[in-house]
């Protein structure tokens, strides 16, 4: 079974709502992205990797929450955070539930590539085995489950081509 990256956040979907999540493409200076290796808590086969982000706190903006869960996943603070690239919907299972969200995926670059995760959450430390920076080519070649699905395409014309006019949706991911 693979599973979603968005998976480690620990608030629940209120009842028909879906998850609003921020997400966050980061590059270094050689246009690597750091992904982050994540598995089901109880089966550490059962694995995937993500782009850094999760579910918004209270009243604060995805662009807030983005750089809050990229301090807490990585570390990692001194950012440049750019547009929204893409947004998706997705569905998958993790954790014994459901997980609904609404992920809006911004662009970062950063010139600090040390990651030291220092604010995971309980669920986070069970199912977060590591971070990793990633060339397109990597990426390409991955044999590995990666979400979202078509990542390494998306990152290829984003390094070509620019970050896009306004937000591209992607399509729905259910798993």
């Amino acid at each position: 079974m693979s599973a979603e990256p968005t998976r480690t956040g620990e608030d629940a979907c209120e009842a028909g709502a879906p998850r609003k999540v921020a997400r966050v493409v980061l590059l270094d200076p050689e246009d690597r992205i750091l992904l982050l290796h994540g598995h089901e808590p109880d089966d550490k086969a059962d694995d995937w990797w993500f782009t850094p982000g999760g579910g918004l706190e209270g009243a604060e903006t995805r662009e807030e929450a983005a750089l809050r869960e990229l301090a807490e996943e990585t570390g990692i603070t001194d950012v440049d955070l750019g547009p929204v690239l893409w947004r998706r919907r997705c569905s998958f299972p993790f954790a014994g539930r459901r997980w609904d969200q609404d992920e809006w995926y911004y662009l970062a670059r950063t010139t600090q590539t040390a990651t030291a995760a220092q604010g995971l959450t309980e669920l986070e430390r069970r199912s977060v085995a590591g971070a990793r920076w990633w060339t397109c080519q990597e990426l390409t070649r991955a044999h590995e489950t990666v979400y979202p699905t078509r990542l390494a395409e998306l990152l290829r014309t984003l390094l070509d081509e620019g970050p896009p006019a306004s937000p591209v949706t992607l399509d729905p991911e259910i798993v």
